[in-house]
């Protein structure tokens, strides 16, 4: 086949790449450490992919230096995290392209540095044990213009803060009892500054520590402490971690840790027609509007590869868009646009029909079937060809045939030629229809003499058409995905998103296919001529059982069409 679609190379580097390109020739860092670090509290969705994409890329491009990307599960909450998250998010960088190599970490394997982090802060008066409710510390804490008030704990002297510690430690507080605040600046402009929360009692079994721990690191905690004790050189951030940055340069600052890693953020990725909260993405599934975490309508990562997007064609759009400072929204059909431009190049195509409508080829001897050679692919004759069967009768699209076709319309009508693409001309010689009007088969003959041939002197087709051999053929189950949300911010829409889910995100339809297609194996991504492209889903296909195909995306965009774009 065609080569891929070659990766974007952007024409300058961007300004985190300018940053570390400052940073290895300054000799700040004799090599580049990056991590990309996500929470096991869901599936990964195409944001992730964006800071995969930046995490190992920016790995790649410095391995000459040693450089390397470290992939670190943050599973410091364990009231949501799973071990099937954990698993799912190895396959999804996997498939991306990506290998993190020996650099597999978890957070919860540093619990015991985090707890003697903790009272290390406590014996240097720069954390203590507060004991006001949740509700008490919020009000307490104040606003953008308001400082907060010191807590009636916050002086407690040193010994009792280890002994109180010491005992949330063991297990001897009820959640919410009590938790270890550092001791920063109440009054400080920067909410996050105002003696954060850095640990909390959960008595809640974790996925790899199982009981051993009943307390638990608040994530701003953990993270700078994270970084440095694995010698992170750059921490990429998307960012609304950026007001949380002067905390974690304060915890790397008063903590006993090995190295000094630096924050750097930028800009998320946002999709028009998408969410990307992890918290609505797992309402849908749970609440049954979508079937499953790799339901092909999600942004998931499972989702999108389960629709058939290829991987190759995620890295590029990644490195199109590039990586800014600055917030905005990616119009969702250049991503489309890419996967389409790869598939264009990479797909072998194959034949399916629809909406199937019967042709009678009268002038066609029953019994004679013919293999008629087609090419796999049009602009790639290495592709070879396949032997496609051929007999009296066909079936064609519905909407290839016109009883009273308009001035501009080529295809087949009463007494119109068309070309069966690989095959012979054809001429509607006549059509039936039932009692309520509808079409139920054309009559048409074959030119003989124009298998593969130019057009006889006289004739005018100016078409060709798809078509399926009505007595060699498969039934396919067809699902035709589209935007699942029907505005293009389904998160400022009235109502919420739920008020706004596209009701023919999923059409399921039967279609007449070449049989060969039946035996495809799943994930098998092809070309339907002239309809789109489509791939055996990887779920519910069973070869030469129960053919089932995605519609990965159609040929062009359509839904610009339709919303007058």
């Amino acid at each position: 086949m065609s080569e891929p679609v070659p990766e974007l190379r952007p024409a300058k580097l961007d300004f985190i790449r300018e940053i570390i390109a400052g940073d290895l020739a300054s000799g700040k860092h004799a090599t580049t450490i990056t991590r990309f670090p996500p929470e096991p509290n869901g599936y990964l969705h195409i944001g992730h992919a964006k800071a995969i994409c930046l995490n190992f890329g920016i790995a790649q491009e410095n391995a000459a230096s040693g450089a390397c990307c470290h992939l670190r599960f943050d599973d410091t909450n364990p009231e949501k995290e799973e071990l099937e998250y954990v698993e799912s998010i190895k396959t999804d960088v996997k498939w991306l392209g990506f290998d993190w190599g020996d650099h597999l970490y978890f957070a919860s394997d540093y619990f015991g540095f985090y707890h003697d982090c903790a009272v290390h802060l406590i014996t240097q008066g720069k954390a203590y044990v507060e004991q006001q409710s949740a509700g008490e510390m919020r009000a307490n804490r104040g606003n953008l213009t308001q400082a907060g008030t010191h807590s009636p704990y916050r002086d407690r002297p040193l010994q009792e803060n280890l002994e109180l510690f010491a005992r949330m430690r063991a297990g001897e507080f009820k959640e919410g009892d009590c938790v270890l605040r550092a001791k920063i600046d109440m009054a400080s402009p920067n909410l996050n500054l105002r003696d954060p929360v850095i640990y909390r009692i959960l008595h809640t079994g974790h996925h790899n520590t199982g009981h051993a721990w009943c307390i638990y690191p608040m994530y701003d905690f953990a993270h700078p402490l994270e970084d440095a004790l694995e010698h992170i050189t750059h921490s990429l951030c998307t960012l609304e971690f950026e007001n949380h940055r002067p905390l974690y340069d304060w915890v790397i600052d008063n903590c006993p840790v090995p190295s000094k890693p630096r924050q750097i953020e930028f800009a998320r990725l946002n999709l028009s027609y998408t969410i990307m909260s992890k918290r609505k993405l797992l309402q849908l599934v749970q609440d049954g509007h979508v079937d499953g975490w790799d339901d092909p309508r999600l942004p998931t990562i499972s989702g999108i590869r389960r629709r058939g997007y290829p991987a190759a064609a995620v890295r590029h759009f990644c490195k199109r868009i590039g990586i800014t400072k600055f917030n905005g929204t990616t119009d969702v059909a250049l991503l489309e646009f890419d996967v389409r431009d790869l598939l264009n190049t990479s797909a072998p195509r194959r034949m399916a029909v629809l909406d199937p409508l019967k042709v009678v080829l009268e002038n066609w001897p029953a019994a004679t079937v013919e293999q008629v050679d087609i090419p796999n692919h049009p602009q790639d004759p290495a592709a070879g060809v396949r032997q496609v069967a051929l007999s009296n009768e066909i079936w064609i699209e519905r909407d290839d045939f016109m009883e009273d076709p308009p001035k501009k319309f080529h295809r087949l009508g009463p007494g119109r030629h068309v070309r069966l693409r690989g095959a012979h001309i054809i001429r509607c010689t006549g059509y039936e229809k039932d009692a309520s009007g509808n079409l139920t088969l054309i009559r048409a003959e074959v030119l003989p003499g124009t298998l593969g041939a130019s057009t006889p002197e006289g004739v005018e087709c100016r078409a060709a058409i798809h078509w399926v051999d009505a007595t060699h053929d498969a039934d396919a189950e067809i699902r035709i995905y589209d935007r699942l949300f029907s505005v293009e911010d389904p998160d400022g829409a009235d109502g919420g998103f739920l008020a706004v889910i596209n009701p023919a995100s999923l059409t399921t339809i039967v279609a007449k296919i070449e049989p060969a297609l039946a035996g495809a194996a799943p994930g098998f991504a092809c070309q339907f001529e002239r309809i789109g492209y489509f791939v055996a889903d990887s779920v519910d296909h069973q070869p030469g059982i129960r053919p089932v195909f995605n519609r990965t995306v159609a040929l062009r965009d359509s839904w610009a069409k339709r919303t007058g774009g």
